[in-house]
């Protein structure tokens, strides 16, 4: 980027599928997407004079889209209006759902892991400990934690979607999945 301010359309132009990748990967559908990467624009267009440090462009532009996504998952808040006179609910059981039923293969898969990334999730994920903890339990980073973690999920997410068929509700939440293929470690394969 060039330090001198430039036309909004131009800067647009150079930043655009930057940030409508940014977007994309933080909402649900690519309508959505549209829409907030067209109101980031508009905001943008809006707030150009505000901008004191020319240098800093980009971070300002990704600023603007993480509070337009924040500013559409506010919005989309509902409220249930309650009774009153609530009674106790009555207790059903419950059946597992599916992210139940693997989430007892998590703990093998992580324990497969590579080192350090093994370390990293087991003493975050199952050892209950903060990643600030961690970091400061290894003697790195908080930074580096952090990376370790998330390569560790990951490296896990990328093993469950190779080898099985997700089924997700309307949150993101898994409510089925199935193997197809015969790589899943056996605690995976689906007992039906």
């Amino acid at each position: 980027m060039q330090n001198a301010l430039r036309p909004t359309e131009e800067i647009w132009e150079e930043i655009n599928n930057r940030i409508r990748k940014f977007i994309r990967n933080r909402v649900e559908d690519d309508d959505t997407s549209e829409d907030l990467v067209q109101e980031v624009f508009v905001r943008v267009h809006q707030k150009m004079c505000t901008l004191k440090n020319s240098e800093r462009l980009e971070s300002w532009l990704y600023q603007i889209a993480r509070n337009v996504i924040i500013d559409h998952y506010r919005s989309r808040k509902t409220f249930v209006e309650i009774s009153d006179n609530l009674s106790e609910p009555e207790i059903q059981s419950i059946e597992p759902d599916a992210s139940d039923e693997l989430s007892g293969s998590m703990r093998r898969m992580a324990e497969e892991l590579p080192e350090p990334y093994r370390e990293a999730l087991l003493l975050t994920e199952f050892g209950g400990m903060s990643q600030q903890e961690m970091a400061n339990h290894l003697g790195i980073s908080v930074s580096g934690a952090k990376s370790r973690v998330q390569r560790a999920r990951q490296k896990i997410k990328d093993d469950l979607l190779r080898c099985c068929h997700f089924e997700f509700d309307r949150y993101g939440r898994v409510i089925d999945f199935w193997e197809h293929c015969c790589c899943c470690p056996h605690e995976i394969n689906r007992l039906s």
